[in-house]
């Protein structure tokens, strides 16, 4: 073999070995040669503080695994305005989805449409009527949530009276869960009197026209449970539009900057904070566990905490409440 053509067979073995190593890249990527993950989120709805902080748990979990994560969210808690928004994320193939349904029904077959694309789907903080769809879904103790909510009314106004729930809409899983711990626990004590939910639509402002309302009939209203974000953000300004802050005790679901504020001015007398950043958390390591063929956990739930006056500045109320941004 000759000067000529023992260069030519070097080159063409770097050759070679470039070639496998591209290849070799482009396969698997992230530390270890490990492949990395492409997830997405689907919030329930954008600018929530809950699904922020919920955001806030997938993105500091998946940084932590290798993975990528995408975020997309309705402006409201709608099936009409989530669908599009799902399709979208399907039409850019992730591994594996992380969404909150905004409706036990109607977003059944829009995200078996994503399952059938081969892609991982994971359920958080809400479910649906079939959840086998999903490795695993993942949530609160909302019926949990409901009872102790009427509890904290019991220990604020302990002579009885007239109860009321502001809740959402019909549908969702997580706040039907809630109003029905609620109304069961209420329906229960005969010291009480339930006068049933009504529901704001997830818009503050309706909330509080149903609030007023309801104070104009029922002056005797000792206590209201809002179970949810924006159902207690217009409760608290229902309450303070009629001046009732003194008479009228309040028990919010969530813990967003806007209810901690309303904690703080008296006009919430309680919170049931969620575990919005675990649900996350635990979210992306089932979607993980899926990909690698790992066994999953069907369901997984998550506790909360009572927030008063008395622990909102504790350590434990501070870890509870909600984020405005990661």
């Amino acid at each position: 073999m000759n000067r000529r053509t023992a260069m030519a067979m070097g080159a063409a073995i770097l050759a070679l070995t470039t070639a496998a190593a591209c290849s070799s890249s482009k396969k698997s990527s992230g530390s270890g040669g490990a492949k990395t993950y492409n997830l997405a989120f689907v919030q329930g709805v954008a600018g929530d503080a809950f699904y922020i902080t919920m955001d806030c748990g997938i993105k500091a979990e998946a940084a932590a695994e290798g993975a990528k994560v995408t975020t997309q969210g309705a402006q409201k808690f709608d099936p009409t305005l989530q669908t599009p928004v799902l399709q979208s994320v399907i039409a850019t193939k992730p591994d594996a989805i992380l969404i909150a349904p905004t409706d036990v029904s109607a977003m059944q077959a829009p995200i078996a449409q994503a399952k059938s694309q081969g892609i991982k789907i994971v359920l958080v903080d809400t479910t649906l009527n079939d959840p086998s769809v999903a490795v695993s879904a993942i949530s609160s103790d909302n019926l949990g949530g409901g009872k102790a909510a009427f509890e904290a009314i019991k220990k604020l106004a302990p002579g009885g009276g007239k109860v009321l729930g502001v809740g959402v809409q019909p549908g969702i899983s997580t706040t039907d869960a809630r109003d029905k711990g609620f109304a069961d626990a209420a329906k229960a004590d005969s010291k009480y009197q339930y006068l049933g939910v009504q529901y704001s639509q997830n818009d503050p402002a309706k909330a509080a026209s149903i609030v007023s309302a309801a104070l104009q009939k029922n002056p005797d209203i000792v206590g209201i449970f809002a179970s949810n974000l924006f159902s207690a953000e217009g409760t608290a300004t229902g309450i303070r539009q009629a001046g009732k802050q003194a008479s009228v005790k309040v028990v919010g679901f969530d813990a967003g900057p806007d209810q901690i504020k309303a904690l703080q001015d008296g006009t919430v007398q309680a919170l049931i904070a969620q575990q919005p950043a675990t649900i996350g958390k635990d979210g992306v390591q089932q979607a993980i566990k899926a990909l690698k063929g790992e066994p999953t956990t069907p369901k997984i739930g998550t506790g909360f905490t009572i927030i008063t006056k008395d622990n909102l500045t504790s350590a434990e109320g501070k870890a509870a409440a909600y984020k405005a941004a990661c």
